[in-house]
């Protein structure tokens, strides 16, 4: 028997490839399938199931793409309601692959469908745990996704919750493998360790959640803190149910180089965004007008998703020459399946033609002690939490995931200085104030990290509620 994690930290997700003398299972697949049929011809092996542990909200799972290369049957777990065939299990059903056998656990409480896969080793013992987004390592999954209007809230969910890892989760040895779907980064939980791998009984001494006295406890201490989830959650959701366009028919589509000479009037005929995936220092130094910089070595679908939030929204992209397969791949992880080209010759080519190109301005950390003063104002784009931590004295939290609902609230005619922690996400923040004529400021190269690294400014782990811009 063989258990391989398959990890994406871009989406800190976790997929699962199981193999037993000749048949192999996956469990919880990413939107690209070939790496998973390359294991299967290098192991020799035959897919015997797909097993989804419940309808994904923060990717696009590969279930329907594999299951059309392979024929091997899609599994979901009771109640779950798909568009397309699939097997929905009973609770308690147990799957055979080669000589070990997998046990549907139905845990509803994240998503009433949510379903944790128990592996039963060739001797018979129970040896590990598929917790999909039922249980974390340190933490449990957000029980405010399946919400419904008048008939389900976030504290049904959060009860239901409980009574399933109370009664089918936490009665097995602690020696049993937890294998979770994602890990410190996802929004898909607020207090996840760093680590990826845990056996049950650590879980059962360290996790917060596991350890309320009783479910008023669980339901207060689960959805305390919790912030709204990225709004593009539930088109994923959506897409994994109803099903997408094959992967092959998005990238040929988005694999379209588009000349300089017709780039913008192929953008304002067709209503794209233009999205610049270079990094934030080549983004800064020159740009093409109204375009938003999000950069490929980052977080980058996630913050696509939370940003540009509808996933039908067309895209041309302005890459780094021969990342353009890359960043579709990467796009349509999280839905954005709508990419209708890219700049051929990359920013280069537009540079090197007569065409209007716009900036930034960026200055060194020790530039910003020269150049701040008391009357100087800041803007932190980190999140609440970084800012609470730590922050300048007197700077503004405004973070960036929510800057759609701040951006019109800032005044151009004062000059402010911008920052993140590290410079991605401010100049994330940068191009977008700057798509709305917010020209007024100054990006901080290295964000609070090398701010702090100057030891000339004062900082504050105070954090004042009625601290608003204006």
């Amino acid at each position: 028997m063989k258990i391989e994690q398959i990890y994406t930290g871009c989406l800190a997700q976790g997929a699962y490839y199981i193999v037993s003398e000749n048949e192999a299972a996956i469990i919880d697949p990413l939107r690209e399938v070939k790496p998973y049929l390359d294991r299967l011809e290098k192991d020799n092996v035959t897919l015997k199931y797909i097993f989804e542990t419940h309808f994904h909200a923060d990717f696009v799972s590969g279930h329907l793409d594999l299951s059309k290369k392979t024929d091997a049957p899609i599994v979901y777990g009771p109640t779950a309601q798909p568009e397309f065939e699939a097997i929905i299990a009973e609770d308690n059903q147990i799957f055979e692959i080669g000589n070990i056998k997998i046990k549907v656990l139905h845990t509803p409480g994240h998503t009433m469908e949510s379903t944790t896969y128990l592996l039963i080793d060739e001797n018979g013992v129970e040896t590990a745990i598929f917790t999909g987004d039922t249980l974390f390592l340190g933490d449990v999954g957000r029980p405010d996704l399946a919400q419904k209007a008048g008939s389900v809230t976030q504290e049904d969910l959060a009860g239901i919750l409980y009574e399933s890892l109370h009664n089918k989760i936490l009665p097995l040895d602690d020696s049993i493998t937890v294998y979770p779907a994602h890990g410190a980064g996802s929004a898909c939980g607020k207090n996840m360790q760093k680590e990826t791998v845990d056996i049950l009984g650590n879980q059962k001494r360290t996790n917060y959640a596991l350890n309320q006295p009783d479910k008023e406890s669980f339901i207060k201490e689960v959805l305390d803190g919790l912030t709204a989830p990225p709004k593009y959650f539930g088109m994923n959701v959506a897409m994994n149910k109803g099903g997408y366009d094959s992967l092959d028919t998005v990238m040929n589509r988005g694999l379209n180089p588009v000349s300089v000479e017709d780039f913008e009037s192929f953008a304002e005929e067709t209503g794209a965004l233009i999205l610049d995936t270079r990094s934030p220092a080549d983004f800064h130094k020159g740009f093409i007008p109204n375009a938003i910089n999000i950069g490929l070595k980052g977080d980058f679908a996630p913050w696509v998703g939370s940003l540009i939030v509808d996933v039908k929204h067309p895209l041309l992209l302005v890459a780094d020459e021969g990342t353009e397969e890359e960043v579709i791949t990467r796009l349509s992880r999280v839905g954005f399946d709508h990419v209708l080209g890219y700049l051929k010759g990359g920013f280069e080519a537009w540079k090197n033609s007569t065409k209007e190109i716009d900036e930034i301005k960026r200055i060194s950390p020790a530039e910003f002690a020269e150049a701040f003063n008391e009357n100087s104002k800041v803007i932190d784009v980190r999140k609440i939490g970084e800012y609470s931590a730590e922050h300048i004295d007197n700077a503004y939290s405004r973070p960036l995931d929510t800057i759609s609902d701040w951006v019109s609230t800032i005044d151009d005619s004062e000059h402010f200085f911008l920052h993140c922690a590290g410079g991605y996400r401010s100049m994330i923040a940068a191009s977008i104030l700057n798509s709305h004529g917010i020209r007024n400021f100054t990006e901080i190269e290295g964000g609070f990290n090398g701010i702090k690294k100057t030891e000339k400014f004062p900082v504050s782990d105070f954090v004042c509620q009625s601290k608003t811009y204006k």
